[in-house]
């Protein structure tokens, strides 16, 4: 993996909600234009209640990003009233792939119809599994919109993903690299086995949990080296985890202070073998 590879994740930007807010959204479309990506992700809940009018805003916004590889999965917001109809119609099926040269990029749907939990479904293992088999040594992203593994700071965990279990067993059989979720709002890492769950928060809106702010993640491969940032529109970015694709040698950020509040530092690392886990 001799070239920069550059990935965009933008999340939950709830477009029609009473909270959405136009600038957050068309500032972070302008950063990521800047930032000339290979590929940006779209990782669910682009409307509020899945209507019409509100998918038709939500693709002028996404057409607005200037990327040839761009990856768009259904949230559980946007398949309420029947809204996966109009997301085919404007985004087209609802599991894709997109293979470069360093990383396979695997995106699945994990809504159900007017229901906030979410569900991979067996009939997907075979997809996700064959998928990543043509792997051949590249970087392996596995890209969801409900979060495997619960979040701290969101209250009660209800709405994982019903297969969490199956799906994670899969995707450390398939040895996959990195898994990027939204869903919940509030950004985060975990690592499991030998693979980093990183979590977007809202990049648009002000459904704000705690002292959260508005944000999007930004991943970063060069040669063997993966960093993941999270970036506030307007504002600084902070690294959120740094690894090794091939040692899985790794440094964890955290950036909470005692009192809860957020910043742009890094107030303690971690740092583990591949045999460790942390979050």
């Amino acid at each position: 993996m001799g070239e920069r590879l550059l990935i965009a994740q933008i999340s939950d930007i709830h477009c029609g909600s009473p909270y959405f807010i136009p600038d957050l959204l068309e500032r972070s479309i302008l950063e990521i234009n800047d930032s000339d990506p290979t590929a940006v992700v779209m990782s669910g809940d682009l409307t509020d209640a899945g209507y019409r009018q509100e998918y038709e805003m939500s693709a002028e916004y996404l057409r607005k990003i200037r990327c040839e590889n761009v990856m768009v999965i259904p949230g559980n917001h946007d398949s309420r009233n029947v809204g996966y109809i109009h997301f085919e119609r404007l985004f087209g099926k609802r599991h894709s792939v997109i293979d470069f040269d360093e990383a396979v990029m695997v995106g699945v749907d994990s809504s159900e119809p007017d229901l906030n939990e979410g569900r991979v479904g067996r009939e997907h293992y075979d997809f996700i599994r064959d998928e990543f088999s043509k792997a051949d040594g590249k970087l392996k992203i596995f890209v969801v919109h409900h979060h495997l593994i619960p979040i701290p700071g969101t209250g009660r965990e209800r709405s994982t993903i019903q297969d969490a279990g199956d799906v994670l067993e899969l995707l450390a059989d398939c040895e996959v690299d990195l898994v990027l979720s939204g869903h919940k709002h509030v950004p985060y890492a975990w690592r499991l086995e030998n693979m980093f769950i990183v979590n977007a928060g809202t990049a648009s809106t002000t459904r704000l949990r705690g002292n959260t702010r508005p944000c999007y993640n930004v991943i970063e491969v060069r040669d063997e080296r993966v960093r993941v940032y999270r970036k506030y529109p307007f504002k600084e970015r902070e690294t959120i985890v740094d690894f090794n694709s091939t040692t899985h040698e790794y440094h964890h950020y955290e950036d909470i202070k005692k009192d809860g509040s957020v910043d742009g530092t890094a107030d303690r690392i971690t740092s583990g073998e591949p045999s460790q886990a942390t979050g």
